[in-house]
């Protein structure tokens, strides 16, 4: 999954004349394209009954996308060469994860949807009620052959095996279909965040064996010399609870067990799941929160501000740590970079239990069932996917994602991409890249992660020099302090992931999903009283928690993963 936005609710809308109806199931349609060069075709037909993508044939795509980024301004330059090139244009429909539920649910009761169905939806909604076409017999006519290499390999791990509607692939995940070499300097994923202007403060400490001790100290220390930022309180630490985001409260323990991130459940080496809420490892966490809470370490609006909210306070550089993934807070971090704060952003430590390796960093993880689908009312379902495959070949590719040669960025004699700093500078600027890039479409696009057959990374954030060049001379600096060129270095060395990885993934019954949302439920009524209680109530508190849980069909839960666990041992190896 991902760098987010704030809500907007537009349509970047540019009408143009809608191509004619094709039917349902796949046909044979007009059209002609070449294998990887993402040009427009000259003609209207081969021999190969492709679609074609050309101004000559102008055609909108209505597009609904759950992203934290924002549509493009209506001047946005790669809208106008996608249109120029191919004779598309997209009418977008953005939807905020925290809007989704409702957003999934009108959508649901009109049974009228747009073409292309960008979700990030883990219970399946949309799919299980029957939204979205079956693409298997489209991508075997052959006339798809990007999405057809992007799904082959991993076909099995990409399809819908639930019993909603029939087996197979709908959606194309958005995220970690990798090809090539995996580079990258980012760490995307979990950890607790803390301030890089804290460990200056203290004097660049080792973050090594960290615990939850050591990094509350961290915090607690500098609150008391700074209890201001840019006149408004400090904040030491921001508790994630927000409707959508619930495991920013309640994933921590696994982590600081030793584990990996696997949703609700930990997971033993037998491969069996259970969860963990009720454990002590999940006491011992909240006990910790509920004393910092009494310390005033804690934001007391933590449980009850949306997720808009949470990321806004974020973006006023003042809250010191938190505990989230790092792609769930990218707006508020490039505001603080595009502001030039890069001390008031944030760096991932890894605290865990006395004698537990840490398991933040896994290895980046395929989003299955998270990207685009095409809906069962698209008129022109060749044409959506045309699209998608024409998005795919490297020329579109490394547009969405470096921009235009020449303007974006440079070809070195070795033909290596860079950026010089004019470059950089504008795309940490959020109003050049709205008429500049399209990060909503690329945000849930399919994508050529890892490295092109030219030997350059997929973005210029992967990119070895241009990563470490690109940052501000505070982060370099910040870096070379602790004798580290890349954020990755801050995080354990990623394991192999077990073969049934990650257990949040897999696609649960209604039924199981109730049993789920009676966890989450009982999370997010009882957890908030554990924190902010008194230090005394804790335990009475805790009581009427683990009571709570128990009152839930936690067994039917469990074998609900557990078995999805050996379906994917048995298929996925």
């Amino acid at each position: 999954m991902k760098l987010k936005k704030i809500l907007a609710g537009t349509m970047a809308v540019c009408m143009l004349i809608a191509m004619s109806a094709c039917s349902n199931s796949p046909a044979s349609v007009p059209s002609s394209s070449s294998e990887d060069s993402g040009s427009n075709a000259t003609s209207s037909t081969e021999s190969s009954n492709k679609v074609v993508l050309s101004p000559d044939k102008p055609v909108t795509l209505t597009a609904w996308i759950t992203t934290q980024e924002t549509a493009p301004a209506p001047d946005n330059k790669i809208t106008k060469l996608i249109k120029d090139e191919l004779g598309v244009t997209i009418e977008y429909q953005i939807v905020t994860p925290d809007n989704v539920d409702q957003a999934i649910g009108v959508m649901i009761a009109g049974g009228d949807y747009p073409d292309l169905v960008g979700t990030t939806d883990l219970k399946l909604r949309l799919l299980e009620a029957g939204a979205l076409r079956k693409l298997d017999d489209y991508l075997a006519t052959g006339n798809y052959p990007k999405l057809s290499e992007y799904v082959e390999p991993y076909v099995k791990r990409m399809s819908y095996i639930g019993t909603a509607v029939e087996k197979g692939l709908y959606i194309f995940p958005n995220y970690n279909r990798f090809f090539g070499e995996i580079q990258g300097g980012t760490h995307w994923g979990t950890g607790f965040w803390i301030q890089k202007r804290v460990l200056v403060d203290a004097g660049y400490p080792d973050l090594s064996n960290m615990t939850l001790e050591k990094y509350f100290g961290l915090i607690e220390n500098f609150m008391a010399k700074n209890p201001k930022t840019e006149g408004q309180p400090t904040i030491g630490f921001e508790v994630l609870a927000a409707t959508g985001h619930e495991w920013g409260l309640t994933n921590p323990p696994q982590f600081l067990a030793g584990y990996p991130n696997n949703g609700g459940v930990i997971v033993d080496d037998k491969n069996v799941a259970t969860i963990f809420a009720d454990k002590q490892i999940a006491k011992d966490y909240f006990q910790v929160l509920n004393k910092e809470y009494a310390k005033g370490v804690i934001d007391s609006e933590s449980f009850t501000q949306t997720f808009d909210q949470y990321l806004a306070k974020l973006a006023t550089g003042r809250v010191l740590g938190m505990h989230d993934q790092r792609w769930d807070f990218g707006t508020a971090n490039d505001a603080l970079v595009a502001a030039g704060k890069p001390e008031l952003t944030w760096v991932a430590c890894m605290p865990t239990y006395e004698g537990v390796q840490p398991w933040y960093m896994d290895r980046d993880v395929m989003n299955i069932n998270q990207g685009f689908g095409v809906s069962v009312t698209c008129k022109q379902p060749e044409v959506a996917l045309a699209f998608l495959d024409t998005m795919l070949t490297d020329k579109w590719q490394k547009i969405i994602s470096w921009g235009i040669e020449g303007e974006d960025y440079m070809v070195d004699k070795d033909g290596k991409f860079y950026r010089t700093q004019q470059q950089r500078d504008n795309y940490n600027n959020v109003t050049w890249r709205a008429s500049n890039r399209l990060m909503a479409l690329r945000d849930v696009l399919p994508k050529h992660n890892g490295s092109f057959d030219d030997g350059n990374a997929f973005s210029p954030d992967d990119q070895p020099r241009e990563f470490f060049d690109s940052l501000l001379k505070y982060d370099q600096d910040f870096l070379k302090s602790y004798n580290k060129q890349t954020w990755r270095q801050f995080m354990n060395q990623p394991k192999d992931n077990p073969a049934y990885y990650p257990c949040w993934n897999i696609a649960l019954s209604d039924e199981v999903n109730q049993i789920n949302q009676q966890l989450t439920d009982a999370n997010v009524q009882y957890l908030p009283k554990i924190i902010m209680g008194s230090t005394d109530s804790f335990e009475k508190n805790w009581t009427e928690y683990v009571d709570a849980i128990h009152k839930v069909n936690v067994k039917a839960y469990e074998d609900a993963i557990n078995a999805g666990i050996q379906e994917r041992v048995k298929n996925w190896q």
